[in-house]
């Protein structure tokens, strides 16, 4: 099989897993798809390292990921600095704890039917909230990680996490039960 025919494969293999997580970061399917091309022809110009390396379909969703929250950071000037919060009942669970359900198994849970309003949803929210949850619950980085890649406060990050998650759960009552809202 020929380096063309076997990177052709391997896009094909790849390219949802790329775009889905450009567009859940972005929340913009044109520049998702500009990120999941500039992913793909990085991959190609190192195609050799690429194929050779059994871990290409990790990197090149990297890349992707990496694109995408550049491309945030270039429209830094929208977002807004915030504080943290207080919590809403300080007696009671905290509301990260009751959310705090990893992206692949809300995939699994989650019907196709919940899995489309839930990705509009955060397709609606704020870029900055946005980023920090997909993340979080889809990319499985902690707190520290998201704020380095992000270029964020530690602070910042949580409380994107926590207005993210509240404003999903505003958005999306018939889903709340299953969200442990």
């Amino acid at each position: 099989m020929s380096d063309t025919e076997q990177f052709e494969s391997f896009l094909r293999e790849h390219q949802d897993k790329v775009f889905a997580t450009a567009l859940r970061i972005l929340g913009n399917e044109a520049e998702a798809r500009d990120v999941a091309q500039d992913a793909f022809l990085r991959a190609w110009r190192h195609w050799g390292d690429v194929s050779r390396a059994g871990s290409g379909g990790a990197w090149v969703k990297t890349v992707g990921r990496n694109l995408a929250i550049n491309i945030l950071q270039r429209h830094r000037a929208r977002w807004s600095t915030f504080t943290d919060l207080a919590p809403d009942d300080p007696d009671g669970p905290s509301f990260e704890s009751t959310l705090s359900v990893p992206g692949t198994q809300m995939e699994q849970v989650l019907g196709l039917e919940q899995r489309v309003v839930l990705e509009a949803a955060i397709a609606q929210l704020p870029p900055d909230q946005r980023a920090a949850l997909v993340l979080y619950h889809f990319e499985d980085l902690d707190y520290a990680e998201i704020a380095r890649e992000l270029g964020a406060s530690l602070g910042k990050v949580k409380t994107d996490i926590h207005r993210a998650r509240r404003a999903l759960c505003k958005r999306l009552q018939p889903l709340r039960e299953d969200m442990g809202c």
